[in-house]
Formats: structure tokens, sequence, C-alpha cells
């Protein structure tokens, strides 16, 4: 990437986070149709509002982001092709594929327990040394007018014998819409633990465990962050008591502090 484009990347990237993060995906498409040259850098780089796809083999539904699209398609889970089809689409090894099926249906249980709805979909690929690999934890939970997001972005690496790293960079994306009142942001937290393998489906709990524990957290987190601050400032703006009376109070208040001006003066 050039100086220049380089500059055109921050400069979108500044303007992103100034606007309604409940406008990313619209606002992020009209600035790739109007730069194209930026356009796949800026689309890795931005967490905007998961998508929706069918896998038209089996009618089943999966979550879409950056990390299973190749072009304009995008891998389904349940069947680990692209839809729509592509030429020469990119492959992930047997080893990782059966694993990523096992992380599947491990996560569709959570997402039930959790979530008691919503959609799950997870994606793993190859790295290039040895056992290492990478992948992706996508939640959904969709409500009347609110929609959570969650993105768990997760490296794993070997370290040594049986131990292994696991690096996890986590977004949320909170869109809450009540009659009047409306939400809407993300947060974005890092964390690393290490945990030994003896069998590969260990790394399933492993990253279960991870992921779990990343969740509770940011929950806390947005509770404490949103709905805290709403709640203080709702509790600033509006008052219980009946306006008439508070003024009535007030005036008497007034009243009793003039009479004992007056007395001091005698």
């Amino acid at each position: 990437m050039s100086d220049s484009e380089q500059q055109q990347l921050d400069a979108a990237l500044d303007l992103l986070r100034r606007t309604d993060p409940r406008n990313v995906a619209s606002n992020l498409a009209l600035i790739c149709r109007m730069n194209q040259p930026i356009a796949e850098e800026l689309l890795s780089t931005v967490d905007q509002p998961l998508q929706v796809n069918t896998d038209l083999d089996n009618n089943k539904k999966y979550l879409c982001c950056d990390y299973n699209r190749d072009g304009d398609s995008y891998r389904s889970p349940h069947s680990n092709k692209y839809f729509p089809a592509i030429d020469d689409p990119i492959e992930i090894s047997d080893k990782i594929r059966q694993l990523e099926v096992t992380l599947n249906a491990a996560f569709d249980t959570y997402r039930e327990l959790y979530f008691e709805g919503g959609l799950s979909s997870c994606y793993l690929w190859d790295q290039e040394d040895g056992d290492n690999f990478a992948g992706v934890v996508l939640l959904q939970k969709v409500m009347k007018q609110s929609q959570w997001d969650s993105i768990h972005v997760l490296e794993v690496e070997s370290v040594s014998g049986k131990e292994y790293s696991y690096k996890l960079s986590s977004t949320v994306i909170l869109d809450i819409g009540h009659n009047s009142t409306k939400l809407g942001g993300s947060l974005t937290r890092q964390a690393e633990k290490k945990a030994n393998v003896f069998e590969p489906q260990d790394h399933i709990a492993n990253i279960g465990a991870f992921v779990e524990e990343m969740e509770n957290r940011m929950r806390a987190l947005l509770h404490e962050v949103y709905f805290g601050k709403t709640r203080d400032i709702i509790g600033d703006i509006r008052s219980i008591e009946n306006l008439k009376e508070v003024r009535a109070d007030e005036e008497r208040k007034r009243e009793i502090a003039s009479g004992l001006g007056s007395r001091q003066a005698l």
C-alpha cells in the first residue's frame, strides 16, 4: 500500500469512528464504492454487524464476516462450500475441517443455553507453522429492536510439548432500540492464556472456556458502561416527584430563608 493510500485509509477509519456506529455497514459500503483501492483493507479492518447467508445445500443459515469471505462469496460451516459458488476457492485441511465441525457443534449448544436462540458460526483455517491454526467464533442474537453480535478472533500456537498459547481478540457490537431510546456501539478486548492439549479435541474445550470467559467479562462491561451510564443520565434529567410539589417546596424554602435573613438584620 502506497503512502497516499495509507493516508486515505487512516482518514476513512477516522471518519467511521466519528459517525453513528449503528450505520457503520452502510457508511463502510459507501466509502468502499468511492475508493476501491482501499476497499479490501478497509473491509478487513473494520468490524461491522454480522450478515446472515443461507447454505443452499441444506437450507441452513450461517453468519458471515470478513474471515469466511472470498470476494463476494462466503463459506458455509455446514457444507464447507462458498455461496455464491466460486472457482478455485480457499480450502482448509481435513484435520482443521474436522475440528471446525466439532467446534460448531459445541458453540451451537453454548448459544442455545446462553442466548436461548440466535445463530452461531465458527471458522478455522491453517497456519503455516506445524499444528498452529487460527479461527473466528461468531455469535448473534436478534430481538425485536435490538441486536447483539460477538466476533471472537483466535490464534492457536504451539509453545512447547503439549502446551499451546491461545490469543483472543473479541469485539461485541451492540445495537439497542426501544421507542425513542437508542444505543449503539462496539467494545473490543484482547486476552491471552496457555493450556495443555493431549488430544486434538482438547482445543474445543480450551477455546470454548476462553470465549465463554471473555463473553461474560464483556457483558459485564457493557452493562456497566451502557446501561449504568444511561440510568445515571436518565436519573439526572428525569424526576419521579411531582413538578408542582417540587416548585412549591422550593418556594417555601426561599420564604424561610428570606424570613431568617430579615430576623438577622433586626
